[in-house]
């Protein structure tokens, strides 16, 4: 099929979608927060200051743009290189509205996604540590190869694929990059492993939470019927207050961002249950939305514990 017979199809998708939608009460800037990627960077901003806010530790200024500017450019260009594919195949039915949305506007995309890449590169070069990139560069490295696994012809070997998934992997990266500027910050002795530790959990609930948003959003946009979300968000939830009270005597902070994440895993089960009365793009915006609840621990005029 020829890509711009295709891309006239994808036009003519995006006017039917629009005007199927029109009546739904979605806040056209929360719609717009989703479908331009801004939802992915303002999550990865708000758990990187929370989890620095956990270990105690004050980040420099552009250090949140830094996480802002790399999770945009990823995102966006997970987005468009997912259209193109399904394009290129001919194949339409995994497209969302976020994918009509950056295909039709790729032009403008890239060219911001250049100036993005080009202002990361900048502050990782004139600001950033030399120790900090080495420990950074792991990061990264495991973001290029998933990157190249789910988007390149080679992709991953068969046994990874058996013992993990897309949605681990992506939990897993999106924590470790929230947590990265703080841990890089952080001086290691071992007197302070004693201390550090309970972010440590910290993170791995929250790449556990990472990992649930990508799964119920995987079910959610195939169409899978079920109580297997709610259950996995139960138990993640009440592992996370469970947590929250074993380090609330010890550990203020750590118990206080545990429990931003449980009530984060709690409104994602509320959304699974509620979202057949929502549109398709609401229950989208709603998903990342939810994940929002550490902005409480940084909010102005919030103390630690």
């Amino acid at each position: 099929m020829a890509l711009p017979l295709v891309s006239s199809q994808i036009a003519e998708q995006i006017d039917v979608i629009t005007v199927a939608r029109r009546p739904i009460t979605l806040p056209r800037f929360l719609a717009l927060w989703h479908l331009v990627s801004l939802d992915a960077p303002t999550v990865a901003v708000v758990w990187t200051l929370a989890i620095a806010w956990a270990a105690a530790v004050r980040l420099d200024t552009w250090i949140p743009l830094l996480v802002a500017c790399g999770t945009w450019t990823v995102y966006v260009g997970d987005r468009l290189l997912d259209a193109r594919r399904a394009i290129r195949s001919g194949i339409l039915a995994s497209l969302r509205e976020r994918h009509y949305f950056h295909w039709r506007h790729r032009r403008k995309f890239l060219a911001i996604a250049i100036c993005t890449t080009t202002i990361a590169g900048i502050l990782v070069h004139r600001l950033m540590p030399l120790a900090t990139r080495e420990h950074d560069s792991v990061i990264a490295g495991a973001a290029l190869a998933y990157f190249s696994g789910v988007h390149s012809r080679a992709r991953f070997p068969a046994w990874l694929r058996r013992i993990t998934s897309k949605e681990i992997l992506v939990g897993a990266l999106f924590a470790a990059g929230c947590a990265a500027p703080a841990f890089s910050h952080l001086r290691w002795t071992f007197s302070s492993a004693s201390t550090a530790w309970p972010i440590f959990v910290c993170v791995a609930f929250f790449a556990l939470l990472a990992w649930l948003n990508c799964a119920a959003i995987e079910c959610w946009e195939s169409g899978i019927e079920g109580p297997q979300i709610q259950a996995v968000a139960a138990k993640i939830c009440l592992t996370g207050f469970a947590i929250t009270l074993a380090f609330f005597f010890t550990h203020r902070r750590a118990s206080a961002l545990l429990c931003s994440g449980a009530l984060s895993a709690l409104l994602l089960l509320l959304l699974d249950r509620s979202r057949r009365w929502l549109a398709p793009l609401a229950v989208r915006v709603f998903a990342d939305a939810v994940l929002l609840v550490p902005a409480i621990l940084i909010a102005p005029g919030s103390h630690p514990g």
